[in-house]
This record gives C-alpha cells, sequence and structure tokens, in this order.
C-alpha cells in the first residue's frame, strides 16, 4: 500500500514538473507573439503611410480599395505574393539564393528584442543592447550579398556587392554616433539611455545634446535601409532590380517585408537613442512616475503611445525625401561615407569624450 502511495506521489511530482516546463514555455512565447503581431501590424501601418504620403506629394490617388481607406492594401498584395509561383534560377546557387531573403530578414527581426517600447517593455534589457542591434543587423547585408550571388546574375551580383559596399561605409559612422550617446548616457543598454534622458524633459533629449551626430546617424540609418537618395543596390534605371532581380512569390515578398522592418527599427532607434523613448516632453508637470502610480496598464499604455507617436512621426522623413532627392552616384555615396561622415562622427565623438572628462 505504501509502495503504490510513494510510486502516485512520484507520478503526480513529475507531472507537476512537466507542468511547470509548459508553462515557462508559453510565458517566453506569448511576448515573443505579441511583439511579432505589433510588428507586423506596424509594418502594414508604415506601407499604407508611405502610400498615402506618396499620392499627396505626387497630387494621386493613393490605394482605396482594399478595405477602409486602402489601409489593406499591403495585405492584399503579401497574399497574392504568396500564392505566385517560386521560380529558381537555372544555374545559380540555390541553397544561397534561398537563404539570403531569411537571412535578412530574421537578422532584421532579432534587432527588435533590444527596444525598449516602455518602462521595462523591452524583450531583452541586455547592458550590451545598442551594440547587438549593430552586430545583428550588420548580418542583414550578408543574405544579399549570398542573394545576388546565388542568383547567377551580373545585375543581381552587382547590387548584392554595392549593399555590401554600402553597409561597411555607413555602418561605422553610425557606429561612431551609437558610441557618443553610450558615452552620455554612461550604458549600452538601451533602456538606460533612455532613462538618462527623462530629467528634463524636451530639453533634456539627446537630439539637442548631440546635434550633429543625429544628422550622421540620420543619413546613415537611411543608407543602411537603403532608402532614396541611398538605393543604388536596387536601382531599377541601372540594375533591374538589383539583388531582387531573380525572385518572385515570397521570396521576393520577403525582400519587401526586410526593407520596411529595417525602416521601422530604425525609427525606433532614433526614438530611443535621440527623441527621449517613452518619456513625455514636458518636464516636470508630467513625468513617466505619474503614470506608473496611476497604474500598471495605464502607464504602459501611455509608453508605447508616446514611443510609436515619436517613432511615426520621425517616418515623414524618409518618406518625403523619396521624392525630393535625386540618387547618388556610387563614388557620390562612398565620398560621402568615408570622406565626410566619417571624419565628422569620430570628431563628434572626441568632442563627446573630451567633455565628458572635463565634467568629471
Amino acid at each position: 500500500m505504501d509502495d503504490t502511495i510513494e510510486v502516485q506521489d512520484i507520478h503526480f511530482f513529475s507531472r507537476l514538473e512537466v507542468l511547470k516546463e509548459i508553462y515557462g514555455i508559453i510565458w517566453i512565447l506569448i511576448p515573443i507573439f505579441t511583439l511579432v503581431l505589433g510588428i507586423t501590424i506596424g509594418v502594414l501601418v508604415i506601407v499604407w503611410l508611405e502610400r498615402e504620403i506618396s499620392a499627396g506629394i505626387q497630387q494621386r490617388i493613393g490605394p482605396e480599395y482594399a478595405g477602409p481607406l486602402g489601409i489593406l492594401q499591403a495585405l492584399a498584395d503579401g497574399t497574392k505574393l504568396l500564392f505566385k509561383e517560386n521560380l529558381l534560377p537555372s544555374r545559380g546557387d540555390t541553397r544561397l539564393f534561398s537563404m539570403g531573403p531569411s537571412l535578412a530578414v530574421i537578422s532584421i527581426l532579432l534587432s527588435y528584442s533590444v527596444i525598449p517600447f516602455g518602462y521595462h517593455l523591452v524583450l531583452a534589457d541586455l547592458n550590451i543592447g545598442v551594440f547587438l542591434w549593430i552586430a545583428i543587423s550588420s548580418i542583414a547585408p550578408i543574405g544579399l550579398l549570398m542573394s545576388g550571388y546565388g542568383s547567377n546574375n551580373k545585375y543581381s551580383f552587382l547590387g548584392g556587392l554595392r549593399a555590401a559596399a554600402q553597409s561597411i561605409s555607413y555602418e561605422i559612422p553610425l557606429t561612431l554616433c551609437v558610441l557618443s550617446i553610450s558615452l552620455l548616457s554612461n550604458s549600452l543598454s538601451t533602456v538606460d539611455i533612455v532613462e538618462a534622458q527623462s530629467k528634463y524633459g524636451f530639453w533634456g533629449w539627446n537630439l539637442w545634446r548631440q546635434p550633429i551626430g543625429f544628422i550622421v546617424f540620420l543619413i546613415s540609418s537611411l543608407a543602411e535601409c537603403e532608402r532614396l537618395p541611398f538605393d543604388l543596390p536596387e536601382a531599377e534605371e541601372e540594375l533591374v532590380a538589383g539583388y531582387q532581380t531573380e525572385y518572385s512569390g515570397i521570396k521576393f515578398g520577403l525582400f519587401y517585408v526586410a526593407s520596411y522592418l529595417n525602416l521601422l527599427v530604425s525609427s525606433f532607434f532614433v526614438t530611443v537613442l535621440y527623441l527621449g523613448g517613452w518619456n513625455l516632453s514636458i518636464p516636470y508637470i508630467f513625468s513617466p512616475e505619474l503614470f506608473e502610480k496611476a497604474g500598471g496598464v495605464f502607464g504602459t499604455t501611455i509608453d508605447i503611445f508616446i514611443t510609436l507617436a515619436k517613432t511615426y512621426l520621425f517616418l515623414f522623413i524618409p518618406i518625403t525625401t523619396r521624392w525630393t532627392l535625386p540618387r547618388l552616384r556610387m563614388d557620390q555615396l562612398l565620398n560621402l561615407g568615408w570622406k565626410f561622415l566619417l571624419p565628422i562622427s569620430l570628431g563628434n565623438l572626441l568632442l563627446t569624450t573630451s567633455s565628458q572628462l572635463l565634467s568629471l
């Protein structure tokens, strides 16, 4: 009888341990699923905003039939690409050709793990958050180069080489600007950087403490996202569609998604590094502590709303530059990165370091 009771207890505790493991896995998957769902909705909103703003600039009618005000047009385009045939180049490297789009999307998706959407509302609050983003974002051009090489097409290969050269040229100034912000905040954590800007409201933003770094970061971000006037890797007049030339179906759609994911993550980091993140712009009157005392859900909602408002307001800059600035030549692109932005960002870093040493 005692042996039977002991066996039942063992089975009970073993089932309890299994339930704990399942609960832990579910608790990990829920934030990830929520983040992916939010990112998907954010990309759909960006596509709709860009089409509406572009239509307004060009004085034409934008999307209006797919859903209310045409907001489901991007979803309709994605569904169409999902059911199209995936073609493979006959003499290309099919493994590199298939891995390229996935590598580009996954590397950008991982960058969202260190973005704080609110107070303690970040998937991974790491001590090296901003440098992890830079390290992960440098993987995406490898996927583009793999796609260009695996396509066995001269236009695709040239587009992949351009993407790699452009990424190397502008990632160094961008990293130096991030390092300057880290020196001011005494931390590499994205949460600590936002909290360091919360003392004086609007005037505490790093935008005013690092105006030169902000301009360099903005230009470098546009180049990293391959937005006009920096879209040389996929210039239609020169390279048909660049590294995307041989792609069709869902693989082509992955490149389309990756470009907007990269644009959104760059806008988020501009908000976090220079625009105060989730903090309000009014000092002393309203503060994040007020919303924390008012209630967790209410405070979290306000934090997310402020972060998204700043991010989407900043998105007007890359959208409007698409229709206002001409495309650069390749030599102009490289000269701008190596001969102008790199020395300026290095000088900005030296000035920041000197000011921090003098303030000790």
